[in-house]
């Protein structure tokens, strides 16, 4: 896609994006830049949300908090660590449209980062009350997923996936 801003013209190639993003599980030790990633949390938070709920909030885990969450491989050594939350909604059905809103917010952070170079891992560990309770997780609220993120130290090849067309049912 080509966008004109402020008369300047960027190319932008987001299947190559999509396509070229990798789940990494070792990280350099090198720190993220917080204004590099505040910058990406910022971009995320324009993920699609029903009626304008906005209904994440991000929770960052510092060495104590995330030796408290004994994750099995500490997120592989990722210098950032966040949990993003979601708030249930008023209905069964805000729930859910919460839900997938805070999930495209994740998807769009970890495009961000991954056009920067910096690799993610997303994790289901705060699915547990354990891990809800460290984090400190406010009543009404769930975590949909807990975020590593940094400067890859390696990249996996990509895995074999079902071909799209075995995903399609259509209806006359």
């Amino acid at each position: 896609m080509i966008i004109i801003i402020d008369e300047v013209l960027a190319v932008m190639n987001i299947e190559q994006l999509v396509t070229t993003r990798r789940t990494i599980k070792k990280f350099k030790a090198d720190p993220v830049d917080e204004a590099l990633f505040m910058k990406w949390l910022q971009a995320a938070s324009l993920a699609p949300n029903h009626k304008m709920t906005e209904p994440w909030d991000i929770i960052f885990a510092g060495p104590e908090t995330r030796g408290k969450l004994k994750h099995k491989t500490d997120f592989g050594g990722a210098p950032e660590v966040m949990a993003v939350t979601v708030k249930h909604g008023k209905t069964d059905l805000e729930t859910v449209e919460n839900t997938a809103a805070v999930a495209c917010f994740i998807q769009n952070f970890m495009l961000q980062a991954w056009d920067e170079g910096v690799g993610t891992f997303w994790c289901s560990l705060g699915a547990s009350k354990a891990a809800r309770e460290v984090l400190g997780v406010e009543e009404g609220s769930e975590v949909v997923g807990i975020i590593a993120f940094g400067y890859p130290e390696e990249i996996p090849a990509i895995k074999d996936r079902i071909s799209i067309e075995d995903k399609i049912k259509k209806l006359p």
